[in-house]
């Protein structure tokens, strides 16, 4: 057998890439589908019989998102508007916080850059999270794509954010190919060419990269609240100094992560959106 990835499907036919680059039309063998069914960025194994090639095993995830359906991923890039539509910090928080927890990396990538005024206190947030240690990128009419490019490179990438925040027009800006690969995509599942709903690897700047639907609502009531204080960036550098081992930063006495955040070590705003995402969490537990 030999191992490769899935990078599309389309109804029960799957194309992967094996590892000498050569794409596959597979099927899914029936005793796989009966435990668990192959989504886009899994790793399987696949076996040649007679006419056909077929899917016999998908290897360990390391990670999977539902919305869309995809596994292995290496990174998340948000993709934020910083105008039309309006810039959210709430909204960009609540994608870090969902993709750590899926065990995904979250790179920032503020869109629209040539739309606000030099002044405008977008630019501090947006340094707030590089202070913070995230990896953020600008984008806009003008703006280099060079060290966006660089980051793609060998990675299995999705864009997500809210729609209309330009996430196809910056992959059309990196790789103008791109364009011409939506407009196919829209055609063939005849639906409307500026609404994404069809998950693809497509081969971009060295890497491969997922268009994903846009949204701008989570549901968080699945998480769990403790795995979640594990999984915030902001908190990694803190986590082994505090007192309790169940330790969710919220009422908590002499908690090393709330020192912080008085201490102006981790950011209030993003705190207080975690605090939120707690309190949904708990309200949405069954009460005995």
């Amino acid at each position: 057998m030999e191992t490769a990835r899935i990078i599309k499907i389309i109804s029960n036919q799957y194309e992967v890439l094996k590892e000498n680059g050569e794409h596959v039309q597979c099927v899914a063998m029936g005793k796989l589908r009966k435990h668990k069914a192959p989504v886009v960025g899994d790793i399987v194994q696949i076996q040649k019989f007679d006419s056909q090639v077929g899917i016999q095993k998908i290897l360990p995830r390391k990670n999977e998102l539902i919305r869309p359906s995809i596994a292995n991923v290496d990174q998340a890039i948000i993709v934020m508007s910083c105008k039309d539509p309006d810039f959210s910090t709430v909204l960009v928080d609540r994608l870090i916080f969902s993709v750590c927890y899926a065990n995904i990396k979250p790179i920032l990538c503020f869109t629209k850059m040539d739309l606000i005024e030099d002044d405008d206190e977008i630019h501090q947030k947006i340094q707030d999270y590089r202070e913070s240690g995230y990896e953020v990128y600008e984008s806009g009419k003008g703006y280099a794509s060079d060290e966006l490019i660089e980051a793609l490179k060998g990675k299995i990438s999705v864009l997500t954010g809210q729609s209309g925040a330009g996430k196809s027009s910056l992959l059309n800006r990196i790789d103008p190919t791109f364009h011409l690969q939506t407009q196919q995509i829209s055609k063939a599942l005849g639906r409307g060419k500026h609404t994404t709903r069809h998950c693809e690897l497509h081969e971009i700047a060295g890497g491969w990269v997922a268009d994903t639907p846009g949204f701008s609502s989570m549901d968080f009531t699945h998480m769990d609240g403790l795995r979640l204080q594990s999984c915030i960036p902001d908190f990694y550098p803190y986590l082994q100094q505090c007192k309790f081992n169940d330790c969710i930063h919220i009422a908590e006495p002499n908690c090393v992560i709330r020192q912080a955040v008085e201490d102006g070590k981790i950011n209030q705003e993003r705190y207080e959106h975690y605090k939120e995402i707690i309190t949904m969490i708990k309200n949405a537990k069954p009460k005995y």
